[in-house]
């Protein structure tokens, strides 16, 4: 009989292509890993790798199991997930995601005033630029900057983002927002081409005057304060930015909605419930400064 343990042998090493790597991966040892490949193989009787230049390179045996496994391990996941879900005590690990941006400007005082509030929660904040799969447990709570947020999930949009351009403060003077064309402007890179801001950026300025481009918007405002061109900030980044002045008002279409998401398992779980509400509210305070009201 086969166990949980050599299928996640076999999809190890099919993912990393290497007995090393698979090695690495499940935190054992080499001569463990082509021990058991070997157990597996005389106990199925069929070869389930072929050896080549690339690596090891599943036979067709190598794909089925392979597949299986990937559906054993979505089946786990989803187990663990909706038993999270029953779980009513606001206590335990809280995995949070959200980007660079968000945590510098928004969020670290927010998640403070959570712990003191929670004691019992222990955050796992995971920072990252792109966004993670909840439905694979990445994350329990995602906090994003979106107007599209994805289907599968559940959630609060809770604030409005309003961005304006901002700029050096002795560059403000005679500012035309219908003129944008004479000045140098720092762009976005190729991740966020996106979002309303960098389309608005090659509409009414041009490609040509883009000067520089930052594939985080948590650098757009420090390279704007340092003088390298005009930038498309949200104002609660670009008003708290020393040095910077905002040229013009907010741009209501380049308003983006700040969003609390969790999966559809989870929202019941009293850790969950306790921060998307205790956060709603906290960032519901700085509703003012965030929506440039």
């Amino acid at each position: 009989m086969l166990s949980w343990d050599d299928f996640r042998y076999v999809k190890a090493i099919a993912d990393t292509r290497s007995l090393a790597g698979a090695a690495e991966a499940l935190s054992v040892n080499h001569s463990t890993v082509f021990r058991r490949l070997g157990q597996i193989e005389h106990e199925l009787g069929s070869r389930l790798f072929e050896r080549n230049r690339g690596g090891y390179a599943l036979t067709p045996c190598g794909e089925e199991m392979v597949r299986l496994a990937e559906r054993m391990d979505e089946d786990i996941v989803t187990f663990q997930r909706q038993v999270t879900g029953h779980d009513l005590r606001p206590s335990g690990e809280l995995r949070i995601t959200t980007n660079d941006t968000l945590v510098v400007h928004l969020l670290a005082d927010v998640l403070a005033a959570f712990r003191r509030a929670y004691p019992d929660i222990v955050l796992d904040l995971v920072v990252s630029n792109q966004p993670l799969n909840l439905s694979k447990r990445d994350a329990d709570v995602a906090v994003r900057a979106t107007d599209r947020p994805p289907d599968v999930l559940v959630g609060r949009r809770v604030v409005g983002i309003a961005w304006a351009v901002f700029g050096p403060a002795e560059a403000a003077k005679g500012f035309d927002i219908r003129e944008a064309g004479r000045h140098d402007w720092i762009g976005f890179g190729d991740n966020l081409t996106g979002i309303k801001a960098a389309k608005w950026l090659v509409e009414h300025v041009g490609r040509e005057k883009i000067v520089y481009r930052s594939n985080t918007v948590l650098g757009l405002a420090e390279a704007a304060a340092a003088g390298i061109g005009l930038a498309l900030v949200p104002c609660f980044i670009g008003g708290a930015t020393a040095g910077l002045k905002q040229f013009a008002p907010a741009d209501p279409t380049l308003e983006s909605g700040l969003w609390l998401l969790t999966h559809p398992d989870l929202r019941h779980t009293a850790r969950v419930r306790a921060f998307m509400d205790f956060a709603a509210a906290e960032i519901g305070k700085r509703r003012k400064t965030i929506e440039a009201a």
